[in-house]
């Protein structure tokens, strides 16, 4: 038989800081270069000096991560089951819809942001110590994200209380980082000639293609905010402690994330940052000089070490619930004593090892929309679930219900819009991803009871 789960182990602060540490990944050290360059190609402002445009990016997609979280927390409470969309959606829709989630998730959902910051940590490495990079072959920065991969995957074999130390301790270098960047980069670097304030042609940028497929880019750099709920089974009280996690972890990133492209914008001229990678070591330069840049961008590296062990906390959460529902799938619902779910972490590091050959910005544009999507769904299934079970015990509503999973359908629904404009191509070849999971799941779902595929019944045990 299968070991008891040593379950509800993680209390609100560890939970909050999985939410965090799950955000803060290479979208906030990185994307402001590619948002510069969607704006204005050759590096220059297109509405005089007005950086408007690009702060609004960030303040609307806090807003729409901040939705997702109030829902999620309610869908989590209530169907206080570990897994998130996959759990979710094959209770709400049908257990296809959640099984292609799940498929998704514990192929690229999480393997690919994973293989993106581990990436990133390989380029500030080298950025932080040149001595180390000139020493490596030209693959240098995937072999230090390829260190990185295999030993988080070794800590997360340990145990779930080990993990939540480490998360805890690891984020809360992350943020004292970038609350050092913001308060140095204001009071210290010499401004560059722009404004915060909108002119009036700036409102119709809000609108253009551009502002949606950059938003795209923002949205993925929030990702992140419904981690607690792919862990819901492990959290102590979940019912009080999850949306406080939920909801506080992502408030202070949208915080946290504001302030610091706006400090990036104002120390930096635009033309410099304009369609880098490194933009966090750019902008480090300007405050700190060439020794403190690289001081911060070795700090950075600490906040991607954290950003990938929380997705790799999470992502096989999902592995090992789809293990435990389906039968022909059990070999990755498999668990020590400790509650670490060995198979699917192990699983998860073949995966991300081989996203590794990939530029990153090919891997965004390939996920990107389809995570969103399994998102919206989740969001408006809410509303779904309102409707068909009205009596449903629900220990947290969401907050201005109908008006929040409306907001974020309604600019979720306009992103994937422009995107598919932008990146038909990735777009289609995720679609098709997602279609093979419908085969997939006529074969593992057979002779599998319908409550136990909804989530409605445990599965038995197994040796």
């Amino acid at each position: 038989m299968k070991p008891t789960p040593a379950k509800q182990a993680v209390s609100t602060w560890p939970a909050a800081a999985l939410v965090v540490s799950n955000m803060i990944g290479t979208g906030v050290f990185t994307s402001l270069g590619f948002q510069i360059e969607g704006f204005a190609p050759n590096g220059t402002s297109l509405l005089s000096n007005s950086v408007f445009p690009l702060v609004m990016l960030w303040v609307i997609g806090g807003v729409l991560a901040l939705c997702g979280a109030l829902c999620y927390a309610e869908l989590a409470t209530a169907l206080p089951r570990s897994g998130g969309e996959y759990n979710f959606l094959s209770r709400i829709y049908h257990p296809a819809v959640g099984f292609c989630t799940g498929l998704t998730s514990v192929t690229i959902g999480f393997a690919a942001p994973i293989a993106i910051s581990a990436l990133g940590f390989g380029k500030y490495i080298g950025v932080a110590f040149p001595e180390i990079a000139k020493a490596m072959p030209n693959n240098g920065a995937q072999i230090m994200a390829f260190i990185l991969v295999f030993a988080a995957t070794a800590a997360h074999l340990r145990s779930l209380r080990f993990t939540g130390f480490f998360q805890a301790t690891a984020t809360t270098l992350t943020v004292l980082l970038l609350l050092s960047f913001v308060i140095f980069g204001f009071s210290t670097a010499k401004p560059q000639p722009i404004t915060f304030l909108p002119h009036k042609a700036d409102w119709g940028l809000l609108l253009s293609a551009s502002f949606g497929s950059s938003l795209i880019w923002v949205m993925y750099s929030y990702s992140g905010w419904n981690a607690a709920a792919y862990i819901v089974e492990e959290v102590r009280n979940p019912a009080k402690s999850l949306p406080r996690a939920l909801i506080l972890g992502t408030g202070f990133v949208i915080l946290l994330y504001v302030a610091v492209n706006a400090v990036f914008l104002y120390a930096t001229p635009m033309q410099t940052l304009s369609g880098k990678f490194e933009v966090a070591h750019i902008a480090g330069t300007q405050i700190f000089g060439d020794i403190g840049a690289r001081i911060t961008s070795g700090l950075i590296c600490i906040g991607l070490v954290a950003n990938v062990s929380g997705m790799m906390w999470v992502g096989s959460r999902v592995t090992e619930a789809m293990g435990s529902t389906y039968p022909k799938l059990g070999l990755f619902g498999r668990v020590s004593e400790t509650r670490v779910p060995y198979v699917a972490l192990i699983y998860q590091f073949a995966i991300v090892f081989g996203l590794l050959f990939f530029k990153p910005d090919v891997i965004v544009n390939y996920v990107g929309s389809v995570l969103w999507f399994w998102s919206l769904l989740a969001v408006l299934g809410v509303i779904v679930l309102r409707f068909r079970e009205p009596n449903l015990h629900r220990p947290y509503r969401t907050w201005l219900y109908p008006a929040t999973p409306l907001i974020f359908g309604t600019v979720t629904v306009f992103c994937l819009i422009q995107n598919t404009e932008y990146h038909l191509k990735e777009t289609l070849i995720g679609a098709a991803t997602v279609l093979l999971g419908i085969p997939i799941y006529l074969w593992v779902s057979r002779n599998v009871p319908t409550e136990q595929l909804r989530g409605e019944m445990l599965p038995e045990s197994s040796s």
